[in-house]
């Protein structure tokens, strides 16, 4: 199957519904062909599709509205009912497709194998009656010019009468089934083949009668019915005549229709008017439908347009959103890769001032206990060189004592106080060596804790220039979807008045379409009317010479009578009473002349004032009912334009609603995309500074750890003086 379409393309009456409502609710398919084709075969059962003797766009109107056609005569099958109603269900989803259609039982069924054949046959039998009737009135024509001159309008209007009587019986021999093709000049005429078929019966007829319906082609067997009643009201009346024998050159005219076997029938001046009359009609109904569909494709073109061009400006809104956000993380990215850069120098700046004031911190240990290393000699010196001044001095003064004696007691003290101070000069070494071990320790201890709170604010101050760039980013989206929602409330309300407006322009030139065709029709109706009343003094004065032709007849029976009353009454009485009887007949036929004469004056009042009655009341009557049709089309048209309306203004507000559910819809997601985001942030915050905290924690105790295999102790209170190695 094709793709769908949604535009306005069709003739009216054969439209399906979703074809007419395509620009309202949407798009149709090719199950639009098979509704097309039960209203096709309700026109070759009926002889003219449904809704034909309406408006074209009142009848689109019904299609949308009402429930589907059906065949309105008993006399069909079942199967070619249920036929005709699968093909025109409303919906187009229980349509059936042409595959489903060619096993239906009226496809499948026997067919005979002659239909075809009979019905053109059937059809060249009913064209050459037709034929013959216009050769016959050729004939009566050329007869009379010659022989008695032309024939007066009642003569001829009876020899046609006749004809046209026995010719519709033919007609109507041919059943409801076939159609008989269409004798006029546009094959798109809006009357159907066997109307067609009518008229030219009807034009065959007489001049006046063509007159009389040149003004309405839609009721053009009117003429029939009219000239069957005067038929009626006169038969019996009339004075047959025998028909005359045709000339030579008559004669071989006839023989030549009888053997013209072709599809063809001579046309009256009156034929062709009639139907350059339709065709005009015709190319106005064509011309206002084509204007609807140049309106409704223009209309959607409009609304394509405006589409595409809220599309674009969406698409390019959605494009600035989408180039902001990107340039905000660019930015942020970078920012975050300058923080990361400021803090890897800051901590290798640090590092660098921590070694080079570990290195300080060590070289004043170091100058310090060289320092008072040298005085500690120098004082062991000043001991020693007191201590062996003491022992001299003892030594002098104990005379007892031999001096190689007092040498060796002199040396000896001078080895132990040697050794004495060997011993304390090693002793302060070694405190020194532990003091400088220990306060090295303890400053590194102390330049990695000053890291650690390095490594802490860095991290805060990254984590924390995240969530300000975070909160930036997630302020940014609300203001986007914001202004996104600005924006699509503003679009769909821009579309939604060109919808109206549009229908709004759609539904006025319907209006006036349809008050315009109102006119017209009313305009129609009047002049018909108005000939008519222009016509009736004619049909009247055949109507009257008919009547007087009538009278004269009588007139002529009663002379016959009377004179032969008289020469019997002659014949039977005395020669004397023949004045006597002579009077009586005479004042008996006078008097019966009169009374006559009185009925004919009766007869021609009566039927004058009968005809102008009936015309005066059809004319009243076909108004009613052409104002009663206009009204009806008028109220339809408003009701489906009402419908139109409520629909677009329920779709608008479906539309509306759609909209801020998905505007909610986004929001929501929106918000919760922020409290997910800011929830992991802190996550990451939390566990960031946890795992910091953790490491460094391991790295303080793995540092205390060892200084304790080296024996420092606890590092944490430590708090030497300067002096404490001492």
């Amino acid at each position: 199957m094709a793709s769908p379409a949604n535009s306005f393309v069709g003739t009216p009456y054969w439209m399906a519904p979703e074809v007419i409502l395509a620009m309202d609710e949407g798009q149709y398919d090719g199950k639009v062909d098979i509704w097309s084709l039960g209203i096709t075969c309700i026109e070759m059962a009926e002889r003219k599709p449904p809704l034909f003797n309406m408006n074209a766009m009142s009848a689109l109107y019904h299609i949308a509205q009402n429930d589907s056609p059906t065949l309105q005569s008993k006399e069909w099958t079942d199967s070619f009912r249920r036929f005709v109603d699968y093909c025109l269900q409303k919906m187009p989803q229980e349509r059936p497709t042409s595959v489903e259609l060619l096993r239906h039982d009226f496809v499948r069924r026997d067919r005979p194998l002659r239909v075809l054949i009979d019905l053109i046959q059937r059809t060249k039998d009913a064209v050459r009656e037709l034929d013959n009737l216009q050769y016959r009135k050729m004939k009566k024509i050329l007869f009379q010019e010659t022989r008695n001159g032309p024939l007066n309008e009642s003569q001829e209007d009876e020899e046609d009468s006749e004809h046209g009587t026995s010719l519709s019986r033919e007609l109507d021999s041919l059943g409801s089934n076939h159609s008989i093709p269409s004798m006029s000049v546009s094959t798109g005429s809006q009357s159907s083949s066997v109307n067609s078929m009518q008229e030219v019966m009807d034009d065959s007829s007489s001049e006046l009668v063509m007159m009389h319906d040149d003004e309405s082609p839609v009721n053009s067997s009117s003429s029939v019915v009219h000239r069957k009643v005067i038929e009626e009201e006169f038969a019996g009346h009339g004075d047959p005549r025998p028909e005359p024998r045709p000339t030579q050159s008559v004669q071989s005219q006839a023989l030549h229709y009888r053997n013209r076997e072709r599809f063809a029938t001579i046309k009256s001046a009156s034929l062709v008017t009639r139907q350059i009359h339709e065709h005009e009609q015709e190319n106005e109904l064509r011309e206002q439908m084509s204007g609807y569909k140049r309106m409704r494709r223009q209309h959607q073109k409009q609304l394509i347009a405006l589409e595409n061009k809220l599309k674009a400006e969406m698409d390019e809104h959605r494009l600035k959103l989408q180039k902001e956000v990107e340039t905000h993380a660019n930015n942020s990215s970078i920012e975050l890769e300058k923080l990361a850069k400021k803090q890897v120098a800051i901590i290798e700046k640090e590092a660098k001032v921590a070694a080079a004031d570990e290195k300080k911190f060590q070289q004043q240990i170091l100058a310090q206990q060289k320092k008072d290393l040298t005085t500690f000699l120098e004082s062991q010196k000043k001991q020693y060189k007191i201590c062996k001044e003491k022992i001299k001095e003892e030594m002098n003064e104990d005379h007892s004592t031999p001096k190689k004696e007092k040498q060796e007691r002199i040396s000896k003290h001078k080895e132990n106080l040697q050794h004495t101070q060997a011993e304390e000069e090693a002793h302060l070494l070694t405190q020194q060596r532990l003091y400088y071990d220990k306060n090295c320790r303890f400053f590194k201890r102390k330049i990695m804790i000053k890291r650690h709170e390095v490594e802490q604010q860095n991290i805060r101050e990254e984590l924390n220039k995240k969530r300000t760039q975070k909160e930036m980013e997630h302020a940014m989206l609300i203001r986007h979807d914001e202004s996104t929602r600005e924006l699509e409330y503003r679009q769909l309300h821009t579309l939604q008045k060109l919808r109206m407006d549009l229908i709004r322009l759609q539904h006025q030139t319907e209006l006036e379409n349809q008050l315009e065709y109102n006119k017209r029709r009313e305009r129609e109706l009047h002049r018909k009317h108005v000939m008519e009343l222009r016509q009736q003094p004619k049909n009247l004065k055949a109507m009257e010479m008919q009547i007087k032709k009538q009278f004269q007849d009588t007139c002529k029976v009663q002379t016959k009578q009377y004179k032969a009353l008289k020469n019997h009454q002659l014949e039977v009485t005395p020669k004397n009473e023949h004045k006597t009887i002579l009077k009586t007949l005479k004042d008996e036929q006078t008097r019966k002349l009169a009374i006559l004469a009185e009925q004919y004056e009766q007869s021609i009042n009566e039927m004058m004032a009968s005809q102008a009655l009936r015309l005066d009341e059809a004319q009243e009557a076909e108004c009613q009912a052409l104002r009663l049709q206009l009204q009806q089309e008028m109220e339809l048209l408003n009701a489906y334009q009402s419908k139109i309306k409520m629909q677009t203004e329920a779709q608008h507000e479906r539309e509306l609603q759609k909209l801020e559910q998905r505007v909610s819809l986004r929001r929501a997601h929106l918000e919760q995309k922020i409290e997910e985001e800011l929830a992991a942030l802190q996550k990451e915050r939390s566990e960031r500074i946890k795992y910091l905290l953790e490491r460094q924690e391991r790295e303080i105790e793995t540092f205390d750890m060892e200084s304790l295999r080296m024996g420092f102790g606890n590092l944490v209170t430590l708090d030497f003086p300067k002096e404490d190695y001492r």
